[in-house]
Order: structure tokens, then C-alpha cells, then sequence
């Protein structure tokens, strides 16, 4: 199954994002093999040089390490560091934004608590 890519981002940032998505939930664990290039490749049907860009990219930040010979693995501690930097970047970008748009709403605490998160339609915003 090939995802969906946003046109409007290089789908070597999208593919770097992803893997540390499946870091920080706990998919991919640390100490284990990222999935070869090659496979990644054939699996989304992608230019194995879009995948190694978003893998170079995952070892310049100290994420995953290469071992010659076996591939690129997880490195200890990999997941707290990228969620201290998933917080923190959430707290000073994304954060102020949102409420921003909460006051403009005028949205309570309680409306926002009420909210069912898993099937947000049945919320009682």
C-alpha cells in the first residue's frame, strides 16, 4: 500500500518524518534495523536516493547509526531525545497557535475536555 504524499513537501521529508513518527509510537524500537533502502524503494516504488536522503538525514541528527554491514539502526535513547524535541517544538510553534484559536472561539476548558479524541464527531463542542 503506497501513501499518500503531500505534493506541496519533498517526499524525503515526508519519509524522515515518518520514521520518526514510528520511533516515537513505538513501531520501529531502539537498537533495531531501519528497513533497507532497497526495500523501502520497491515498497513505495521510489528513487532509492529519496530514501537515502531521508536516512541521511535520520544520521546526521544522531538518530540511527550505521553498522557496516548490517544497515542503519536505532540508537539508544533516540526516542526520548526526538520527544523532548517533538515537545518542544510543539510548545513554541504549533502550541501558541492553537490557542490563538481557541480564544478566538471562545472555547471553553470544558468543551475542549469533552471532546472524544478517538471519534471527535461525537464530542460536545
Amino acid at each position: 500500500m503506497t501513501p499518500q504524499w503531500d505534493p506541496d513537501k519533498p517526499i524525503y521529508l515526508q519519509l524522515y518524518q515518518q520514521v520518526i513518527t514510528r520511533i516515537l509510537d513505538g513501531y520501529i524500537k531502539e537498537g533495531e534495523a531501519l528497513p533497507s533502502v532497497r526495500k523501502v524503494a520497491a515498497e513505495y516504488q521510489l528513487n532509492p536516493i529519496t530514501i537515502s536522503k531521508a536516512y541521511q538525514m535520520l544520521q546526521d541528527e544522531k538518530i540511527v547509526e550505521k553498522q557496516r554491514g548490517k544497515g542503519l539502526f536505532v540508537i539508544p535513547g533516540a526516542q526520548e531525545l526526538m520527544l523532548n524535541r517533538e515537545r518542544d517544538s510543539f510548545l513554541s510553534h504549533q502550541w501558541p497557535e492553537i490557542l490563538m484559536q481557541i480564544s478566538r472561539l471562545k472555547l471553553s476548558a470544558e468543551q475542549l475536555l469533552s471532546v472524544n479524541v478517538n471519534n471527535p464527531v461525537e464530542g460536545k463542542v
